[in-house]
């Protein structure tokens, strides 16, 4: 960082508030700095993290098509580089790239990596990084790690919610970080195609013979007649876990390619990252995702087959 001038910054596709706020916390840090900061996604900024500061300059990759290819990247909440999208194309052949993450399935693409598995989220690896530096807090830089930590703990409700978790929150609040407000923003705030999806998802749930495992499905058309977006996907999945008894929920989702998108949320015994990766997803212990190729029967039939096997192990 000390030595590059020009920096791209980018996050997966579909970014959650963890990618959105740690791209965001890059970006504020590298200024500080007096570097400069290009952010991108492959995907929109989802309407719930349009008011986090500085959220109305991540720009996406054909915005930046004229720029030269960038030698100095920095990769925020990516677990393999095919989830940055079409923002691999930004990237020189001969870059150095900065890989910044807390997934335990990281393949540690890049150059340079800054990964910790047993962090609640990428914005906690960031704050850990930012006071090793001795560079003072701002607000703004406070409120985008702030978001990463709420939202990858579910609003301080997950079991990754660790002392040291608390006590980085309660730092930022001291930085002057609106609390209610973001927490209303990003986690109370819903739009009306994640209603529409909502509703059509939750018609298709059901339960296995047990009542261990629940899921639900998604189409494309569901898309179309809900006139909604990926970004309008965020916490359906939670759904079928949350109902009593359950310890696994999937939403299974159909993409253009004819594949399947497979989401996968646990409660307390069954690590689904070691289901998505024999898949080739990954993720955490207790929210992972994989894409499947195969019709819908066949697909559904086959991660339902490993979840059971998962189950009783």
């Amino acid at each position: 960082m000390s030595e590059g001038e020009r920096f791209l910054v980018v996050s997966h596709v579909d970014p959650d508030g963890d990618a959105i706020g740690s791209t965001l916390t890059v970006g504020h840090l590298l200024r500080l700095l007096g570097k400069r900061a290009v952010m991108a996604n492959a995907s929109p900024v989802p309407a719930k993290y349009r008011e986090l500061p500085g959220a109305e300059e991540i720009v996406r990759p054909q915005d930046l098509f004229d720029e030269p290819p960038f030698e100095r990247v920095i990769a925020v909440d990516v677990a393999d580089e095919d989830r940055m999208g079409d923002c691999r194309s930004l990237v020189a052949p001969d870059a150095r790239l900065l890989n910044v993450d807390h997934h335990r399935t990281n393949t540690r693409f890049g150059t340079h990596h800054l990964i910790n598995p047993e962090a609640a989220a990428t914005a906690e690896v960031l704050y850990d990084w930012i006071e090793s530096m001795g560079i003072k807090w701002t607000k703004p830089l406070a409120s985008c790690v702030y978001t990463g930590l709420l939202t990858d703990t579910g609003g301080f409700r997950y079991s990754n919610t660790t002392p040291a978790v608390m006590k980085r929150a309660a730092r930022l609040l001291e930085c002057g970080v609106d609390a209610p407000r973001i927490a209303e923003q990003v986690l109370e705030t819903l739009t009306i195609g994640q209603l529409n999806l909502l509703r059509r998802a939750l018609s298709t749930l059901r339960l296995s013979e047990d009542r261990r495992i629940a899921w639900m499905w998604l189409t494309l058309q569901d898309f179309l007649e809900a006139e909604a977006g990926e970004g309008d996907l965020d916490g359906i999945v939670n759904y079928a876990r949350n109902v009593i008894g359950v310890e696994v929920g999937i939403l299974f989702r159909q993409l253009k390619s004819g594949a399947v998108k497979v989401s996968l949320r646990s409660r307390r015994w069954v690590d689904v990252s070691e289901v998505a990766g024999f898949f080739g997803g990954g993720g955490h212990a207790r929210a992972a995702g994989c894409t499947v190729a195969g019709a819908r029967d066949e697909v559904e039939r086959r991660v339902l087959e490993r979840v059971a096997e998962a189950l009783g192990r």
